[in-house]
């Protein structure tokens, strides 16, 4: 089969479309034969060597898929139709996946879409839901809104009833994040003034920040008494750090969101995230927004999108 490989850490420019053996799937995994597998920034840290987990070179990234079941497994029958986690070896035409990290797709789901749902959604939900226990009503602003994670944030957050501060950095990413469900959309320079503006001075109850970086102390200052800032990230490059006493005399929380850690603790838990996502995929509140669609021997094209910043929605890879 043929797959995109990193052969060294040195970029996304290291990366090479190559034939390899296909995986051999393990108890209780099941074996996709993959349509589309999207680009995520975990792909381009594992590039130059700076993600957590450090596979042998050469090796496949990509973190999700959509494809079809090659045969019966782990309650999963030949032929179905699936998004998947594989957490690595996304980015090929076949790959193995635990089955607790495979979903059955509702009827009328576009592989595209369906590629683009599965790491962005279940860590919003994971976000909004289990860690800031959202409720309707507040409001939450969204950085890097116009990004995979940030997008998924503000259409689950829209949906639960909460009012969405979009934090963009062109115009061209505003759009994006408007078609997202966001309320008001702000450029990064000068955004807590706005939000000072949009909230009359109150500021938001949810801040949803994957980009870390310079823009942080902001981002605290923007939180009303009693909020939550959630990091989930730091594409911005740098983890900053924080001066307790702000969170002391605000009566504000700064709390992590690492997904994947828990899910490995409960591999139960993504499985029940998604069937509470299904109904907003059925009925369109959440649709991933799709900016590129490139060809499986343009993947180092791909991660060199979001490595370069100039993503706008999501940038998916063509398999089949």
């Amino acid at each position: 089969m043929r797959a995109a490989m990193i052969t060294a850490l040195t970029g996304p420019d290291a990366v090479e479309v190559r034939e390899r053996p296909e995986p051999v799937p393990g108890p209780d995994q099941v074996l996709v034969d993959v349509e589309h597998a999207g680009v995520t920034f975990p792909d381009v840290l594992q590039t130059r060597g700076r993600y957590q987990r450090r596979p042998d070179l050469p090796f496949t990234p990509g973190w999700e898929v959509s494809g079809v079941v090659r045969a019966d497994a782990a309650g999963f029958r030949a032929g179905d139709r699936v998004a998947a986690l594989p957490t690595t070896g996304g980015l090929a035409e076949t790959v193995a996946v635990d089955g607790s990290m495979v979903f059955p797709l509702p009827d009328g789901v576009p592989s595209d879409r369906a590629a683009a749902l599965p790491l962005n959604y279940l860590t919003a939900h994971f976000a909004l839901v289990r860690r800031a226990r959202l409720e309707a009503g507040e409001r939450v602003l969204v950085h890097g809104a116009a990004g995979g994670l940030g997008a998924a944030a503000c259409q689950l957050a829209a949906a639960s009833g909460a009012r969405v501060v979009a934090v963009v950095s062109t115009p061209e990413k505003a759009e994006v994040a408007r078609a997202a469900g966001a309320h008001d959309v702000v450029p990064v320079d000068g955004f807590r003034d706005e939000v000072r503006r949009l909230t009359g001075g109150r500021g938001v109850d949810v801040v949803v920040d994957p980009v870390g970086g310079d823009r942080f102390p902001d981002s605290l200052r923007s939180l009303a008494r009693e909020g939550r800032l959630l990091v989930l990230g730091f594409t911005g490059g740098e983890i900053p750090t924080v001066k307790v006493s702000r969170l002391l005399l605000t009566n504000t929380t700064v709390m992590g969101v690492a997904s994947a850690e828990l899910w490995a603790d409960e591999p139960d838990l993504p499985g029940r995230q998604w069937r509470d996502l299904v109904p907003l995929i059925r009925s369109g509140a959440i649709a991933p927004p799709i900016g590129r669609v490139l060809p499986l021997q343009d993947a180092a094209a791909a991660i060199r999108e979001l490595d370069e910043r100039r993503a706008a929605g999501r940038v998916l890879v063509r398999v089949r």
